[in-house]
């Protein structure tokens, strides 16, 4: 049974219950062309369940059979408010808070199911598909513009910035809410900067939210 609960960076919990998650892909133009794949005209969304959702803190640990897993460092939002056909003003309104979340990823099973055109599920929302950081309210930063990294063993690995965004935050929510509805705990991932890569074990992960939250994990 999955016991995952939003907490705030001070460890207290965010009373509300995690939904769903809606990720974007090929948010930034770096990422999609490491890929090969073409830039999107409009935001390309998916749905990890609430399943895949565990702490950033915890160990990461995968199965052998599983394959290869793809760290993907992405910036998450928490909403606080429903929103349903939201404008930006509406969306903004709408955030709760800012945290840091990996959207984990079986690249080989995932290739294989590009190529034969079906849905990536089985490789984006397995359960751990989602460790996400504790949060920090929204009024502790700039919304036009926030930046995160991650090191692996202490090296830069990917370094993301909200202006280097194809679909900023708050058109982003806005264009997610004309379709479906975004509902107080649901979090948005807003896609990954370049520079992904395969997860091996002993290695020592630390993301960084700005300076005002630091999250370290291990994978084993």
């Amino acid at each position: 049974m999955n016991h995952y609960q939003h907490h705030w960076k001070d460890s207290t919990p965010v009373h509300l219950p995690l939904g769903k998650i809606v990720c974007v892909g090929r948010n930034y133009a770096e990422h999609a062309k490491e890929l090969n794949n073409p830039v999107p005209a409009e935001p390309l969304l998916f749905i990890k369940p609430a399943t895949s959702a565990v702490h950033l803190t915890r160990p990461l640990e995968f199965l052998a059979s599983q394959g290869q897993v793809h760290f993907e460092t992405e910036l998450a939002v928490l909403i606080g408010k429903p929103l349903t056909n939201a404008s930006a003003s509406e969306a903004q309104a709408a955030i709760l808070g800012y945290g840091l979340a990996l959207d984990l990823t079986l690249r080989d099973l995932q290739s294989q199911l590009k190529e034969k055109g079906h849905p990536w599920e089985r490789a984006k929302a397995f359960d751990g598909a989602c460790p996400l950081s504790p949060f920090v309210a929204a009024e502790h930063f700039r919304n036009d513009h926030i930046t995160f990294s991650l090191d692996i063993n202490e090296q830069r690995q990917q370094s993301g910035d909200t202006r280097d965004m194809l679909f900023p935050i708050m058109s982003l929510l806005a264009h997610i809410s004309r379709h479906f509805t975004l509902l107080p705990g649901d979090v948005v991932l807003t896609g990954t900067p370049s520079g992904v890569g395969p997860l091996l074990s002993g290695q020592t992960l630390s993301l960084q939210l700005e300076d005002k939250l630091s999250v370290s994990t291990k994978v084993v």
